[in-house]
């Protein structure tokens, strides 16, 4: 299969989605779901599942899964080295501006250093426990890339059927509160002493569905047995009118409609059965409509697609700069936030054209002449349909750019 320059682009669209969403300006507050219970978390996180399930179940048939695990370990590792840096700049450079006290948005993203202290803050923001808010995107993405080459191990075993059912029970568990419980029974035994919502906005109980459904259709796409396109036209009007509805619906509630005991249902962080309906939706029009999409994948995009991971760790760099220009303002200045806005993605594109290369070299496709590896063969898929895949409310709603805003 060839490379799909059009997806690289799409996750190009999410990076700019997720910058203007984080950075306070104007822009933040029109770009927050425009589009109904979607935001570019999702996108960014099944995406990122997508392409590793088939990049990586393509080097296990070609190279071996041995060789498959140590190249999944070492991007692991280097995508930790990632976020290590951003923590140092975090607690280097951010925490003694923020210790000033004329910069609350600062403060409040790194509140639980000034309250823990900075020994047991460094300790467990190594161990991907303390997680601040806007941070804690890459820490779920490393904990769930660290699970993924078991996940491939035993799909060769067993087949996908019993993780897939595994998943959607986690996921389930997790709309009754289990991360919470989990949290409680595990304080007693590893005296942490970290509250659960400085452990990140993100219920890794609940989100670790998408990303396993994610490399789960990558894994399907690297066999070449992904219908995606026969069910997406087959899925067309129903998820035209689910779109639809939920985008009426998020325009009533951003005119004062509560959703009450049923806000559940949208709920961003623990990813709610509405807003996962919802994307599925959405990403079924996005597959009939690709022909015509397919013209937008223009180079900028495809380049920050290509090196999304370094490109969205340069984008949190000026999101704390954003946050030290803003001071005590409720907001910056036209002339700042055009600035502001201008650096971040002459930065964005620099580094994606820097890192663009390597990233694509790291998803080529094997030589042609190169042994396929087939002694044990990955057990048929029983299933045939395809699985869908302070600061902010639960369903995601922007509130005011001088708290710090988790990230969308």
């Amino acid at each position: 299969m060839g490379r799909r320059l059009e997806l690289d682009a799409v996750r190009g669209l999410m990076l700019v989605w997720i910058t203007l969403t984080h950075l306070p300006t104007i822009a933040s507050t029109y770009v927050n779901q425009p589009f109904g219970f979607v935001s570019a978390a999702e996108g960014f996180i099944f995406l990122s599942a997508l392409f590793t399930g088939r990049i990586y179940y393509r080097m296990a048939q070609h190279d071996g899964y041995r060789a498959m695990t140590v190249k999944l370990w070492l991007r692991t590792l280097r995508l930790y080295g990632y976020h290590a840096l951003l923590l140092a700049f975090a607690f280097l450079v951010a925490v003694p501006i923020a210790s000033r006290g004329n910069r609350p948005g600062l403060h409040n993203l790194l509140d639980f250093y000034f309250i823990a202290g900075p020994k047991q803050s460094i300790a467990e923001a190594a161990l991907l426990i303390y997680r601040p808010p806007l941070l804690d995107i890459l820490p779920m993405y490393i904990i769930f890339l660290i699970f993924t080459s078991t996940a491939l191990l035993l799909s060769r075993r067993f087949g996908w059927k019993l993780i897939l059912w595994g998943a959607v029970m986690l996921w389930t568990f997790a709309q009754f509160g289990f991360r919470q419980s989990e949290h409680s029974f595990m304080s007693k035994f590893i005296p942490t002493h970290i509250p659960l919502n400085e452990m990140g906005s993100f219920d890794l109980w609940a989100w670790q569905f998408l990303w396993i459904a994610g490399i789960w259709l990558g894994v399907r796409w690297g066999r070449g047995d992904l219908a995606i396109e026969t069910w997406a036209k087959r899925a067309l009007i129903p998820a035209a009118v689910i779109a639809s509805a939920m985008f009426e619906l998020r325009r009533a509630i951003s005119h004062g409609l509560q959703l009450g005991p049923y806000e559940f249902l949208f709920d961003k962080w623990h990813l709610g059965p509405l807003r996962v309906l919802n994307f599925v939706a959405v990403a079924a029009m996005l597959i009939v409509a690709q022909s015509v999409l397919k013209p937008l994948a223009i180079r900028p995009l495809v380049l920050l697609g290509q090196s999304s991971l370094q490109v969205f760790c340069v984008h949190l760099l000026f999101c704390f700069a954003g946050l030290t220009l803003l001071g005590n303002a409720s907001m910056l200045s036209r002339w700042q936030q055009a600035g502001l806005l201008a650096a971040t993605f002459t930065a964005m594109l620099l580094t994606a054209k820097l890192f663009s290369k390597v990233e694509a070299k790291q998803e080529r496709q094997p030589r042609t002449d190169a042994p396929l590896r087939l002694k044990n063969p990955e057990p048929t898929l029983a299933p045939r349909t395809e699985a869908a895949p302070a600061p902010v409310n639960n369903i995601g709603s922007p509130m005011p750019v001088t708290a710090a805003t988790p990230g969308d």
